[in-house]
Order: structure tokens, then C-alpha cells, then sequence
């Protein structure tokens, strides 16, 4: 069995030499790594039709090959992203906070890098770059562990980012891709309490509840999206149609996507057969309960775990409520705290869902879909926290920080 312990180990000694490094060198450095996406993309692009042909021949369903397939625009995207992380400010050596003790001795609170972030991701290479360079930017070394489906896109991006620490005379452990490793070395990685600081989990919910329930390293829970739209009876039907149609269909394998819909009974009778038939014409299959299904053909029976599902799919559940307060108490036991919305023009209902639905995104007429850290102008994400603490929501640098107190005295001593 392999030695994880030696990645990690190598890893967290790297980090220290970014805890004193300057914002320009870590930002040259990531804008070199964004030209070199675009100048290897021809090797990118090769490595990641094997992984695909690979995935493909092993039947991965169409949403996890979206996620894992990368095209010229995607690579293109990537470098942009990278750009985007390198031109923000240093979240680095902030003062948050100051003030002078009633001893004399003067208080700064101050941001400073994590140290080592493990992260345990699915098929999805553009992940690779972006927590590569959240890492870096922030002065976190990262040590990636990465879908074995992914693994010859990931290295070939990995490749490009080491070389340039290098050539830089940084240690290229800073950013490191773990090998395809076993279940039982990942459950040793979960459990490098010495050498990782964090855990941070992506991808579905199944790998994000074993990452919990298995590491003993912190982990902040990311990414399982179970998000509903709620059309309260003032809903204008063609906006609530367009917002579900983008949350559901824009992009359905995404965690910000749409996987349940609520409807209030009261419109149910002209609001169900009306996005039944639009969302019919999307391509989406949907379950629905006794009400849904007596308004439209194209609604099936809802199954046992249907509420508790994320589809990843152009797949939907419609379920019928009786009220807002009824549509809140759906959520909080079938959602995941990631992005909800309601669609109403009625200002005391909107209240109510907005202070009500405990998510990390709440939205009133717009789409879930917006959940997303470059949208937030976080310069990307490197997860989408569905906890409290110590983030919630989109995480970007200042989620990859922490803090602590440098106190200066003039002799002053505790009586």
C-alpha cells in the first residue's frame, strides 16, 4: 500500500514558505499558469479524451460526462477564471480588526493562509484549476485528490501549474495530485490530522456525506444541491416559467440546477399543466405527486426517494403545498441548505420564505443558478459551502483564510 502520509507530509512543508510570500509573485505566477493552459491546451484536450473515451466505455451517465468533458471554450474558461484569481486583491495580511488593550498593549487582528488543503473531487478537471489557483492565491498548499475517471486531465493541468514553482523556485509540492489510489488510502488521507488543516468535499452527495462521516481531518461540507423553486400564487407564470426553465435545463448536472419544484395549490389546477407542457418540451422527465399527475400526462408517480434525490439530470420532481409555511417545511426536510427560491410578488409571502428557508442562497425571482462564486465576484470558488460554519455559501479567497492576534507591548505585563 501506497504511503499517503509522504504526499501530505510534503505538502504542509511547502505551505510554509507561502505563509511570508508577496501577493505579486503569487500572482505572477498564476498568470503564467493561465497562459499555459491556453499554449498546452492541444495536450489537455488529448489527456482528457482518454479520460472520456475511458469514461464513456464504462457507461458514465451523460450529466458526469458533461462534467467531465473539456472543449477549447471550457479550457478557455479555465484560463479566464485563473486570470480573474490572480488580478484580486490579497486576502493576505489584512488588519480585520485593531484596537490598544486597557493593558497598553495594541491588538491587530490579522488574515493569514490556512496552511494545507486537502480536496476530494469528483470527474470534473476544470476543478483542478481553479482550487490550484484559490490555493495559491490565498497561500494555501493544496493536495488534490481528484476523480480516478479525471486523472489524465488533471495531471496534465497539475504538470503545467508545478512547473511553473519551479521555474519560480518554489516547491512544487504546493500544488500536489494525488495517484489513483485506493479505498483504503483514501480513508488514510481522511485522516492525515497532522499534516491537513482542512478537507474540503465536491461533488455529490453520497461522496460528500463519506467525507464527513469518515475523515477525522475538519471538513466543511460542500455542494449537495437538492434546490427548489417555490411559485407562490401571485407568480407571474411566463417569468416563473423562464426562471425554472434556466434553473432546471441550463445546465442540469450542476448543484446549483433545480430538482424540485413546489407549487401552491391554489394555482396548481393552471400553473402544473402549463410548466408540465414546458418543461415536456425541454426534454425533462418529472415526477409528481396525486395532484400533478391529475393535471398532466406527462407527470409520472412520484417515487419513495424522489424529494431526497439529486438528479444531475433533466430530471424533476412537482410537488403541491399548501402555503409558503408548508413549502418552507419541505425544504428544510428534503433540501440541502444550498440555493432555494420563490417566485411571488406578493411582499409579506417573499418575507416570510426569505427569513424562513435556511440556505446558504435564498432568492426571490431569479434562478438558483446564480449560486455560483465567479457570478458572486469572488474570482471562483473552491466550493459552495452548505454549512455555518466556519463558511457558507460560494467560497472564495477569504474562505481560505483565517486569522490571528499579533499584540505589541512596551514591556506590559498581566497583574
Amino acid at each position: 500500500m501506497m504511503d499517503i502520509t509522504n504526499y501530505v507530509k510534503a505538502a504542509h512543508m511547502a505551505s510554509r514558505t507561502l505563509r511570508t510570500s508577496e501577493d505579486v509573485l503569487r500572482s505572477t505566477i498564476l498568470r503564467e499558469f493561465a497562459d499555459a493552459l491556453l499554449q498546452h491546451k492541444e495536450e489537455i484536450l488529448s489527456a482528457n479524451k482518454e479520460d472520456y473515451d475511458n469514461a464513456q466505455q464504462q457507461g458514465m451517465s451523460s450529466s458526469l460526462l458533461d462534467r467531465l468533458l473539456l472543449t477549447e471554450k471550457r479550457i478557455e474558461a479555465m484560463a479566464e477564471g485563473v486570470r480573474e484569481i490572480a488580478a484580486m486583491d490579497d486576502p493576505l495580511h489584512k488588519v480585520l480588526e485593531e484596537r490598544t488593550l486597557s493593558s497598553g498593549v495594541h491588538l491587530k487582528k490579522i488574515s493569514v493562509p490556512i496552511g494545507t488543503i486537502g480536496i476530494i473531487y469528483e470527474a470534473r478537471p476544470n476543478v483542478t484549476a481553479d482550487c490550484a489557483a484559490l490555493c495559491l492565491k490565498s497561500g494555501n498548499a493544496c493536495v488534490l485528490k481528484g476523480g480516478k475517471e479525471a486523472y489524465n486531465s488533471s495531471l496534465a493541468i497539475v504538470t503545467l501549474i508545478r512547473t511553473i514553482l519551479t521555474n519560480y523556485n518554489l516547491n512544487k509540492d504546493l500544488v500536489t495530485l494525488l495517484p489513483k489510489i485506493s479505498h483504503e488510502e483514501t480513508q488514510r488521507f481522511m485522516e492525515c490530522r497532522e499534516y491537513l488543516d482542512l478537507l474540503i468535499p465536491r461533488g455529490s452527495r453520497r461522496l460528500i456525506q463519506s467525507v464527513v462521516e469518515n475523515a477525522t481531518v475538519p471538513v466543511i461540507e460542500t455542494g449537495a444541491g437538492i434546490c427548489h423553486v417555490y411559485v407562490e400564487k401571485t407568480a407571474d407564470f411566463a417569468m416563473a416559467e423562464r426562471i425554472i426553465i434556466n434553473a432546471k435545463c441550463q445546465r442540469p448536472s450542476v448543484c446549483n440546477a433545480m430538482e424540485t419544484l413546489l407549487v401552491e395549490k391554489v394555482i396548481a389546477d393552471r400553473f402544473v399543466p402549463f410548466i408540465a407542457s414546458s418543461m415536456h418540451e425541454q426534454g425533462v422527465m418529472m415526477y409528481g405527486d396525486e395532484i400533478c399527475i391529475s393535471l398532466s400526462d406527462d407527470i409520472l408517480p412520484v417515487k419513495e426517494d424522489s424529494y431526497d434525490t439529486e438528479y444531475g439530470d433533466l430530471i424533476m420532481n412537482i410537488h403541491v403545498v399548501e402555503s409558503t409555511a408548508e413549502a418552507i417545511a419541505h425544504i428544510e426536510t428534503h433540501g440541502t441548505h444550498h440555493s432555494d427560491a420563490i417566485i411571488s410578488e406578493e411582499a409579506n409571502e417573499v418575507a416570510m420564505f426569505m427569513n424562513g428557508v435556511d440556505s446558504a442562497c435564498v432568492y426571490h425571482n431569479a434562478s438558483t443558478r446564480f449560486t455560483d462564486g465567479n457570478v458572486f465576484g469572488l474570482g471562483g470558488e473552491i466550493g459552495i459551502s452548505t454549512q455555518k460554519l466556519h463558511a457558507r455559501g460560494p467560497m472564495g479567497l477569504t474562505a481560505l483564510t483565517t486569522y490571528t492576534y499579533h499584540l505589541e507591548g512596551k514591556g506590559e505585563i498581566r497583574e
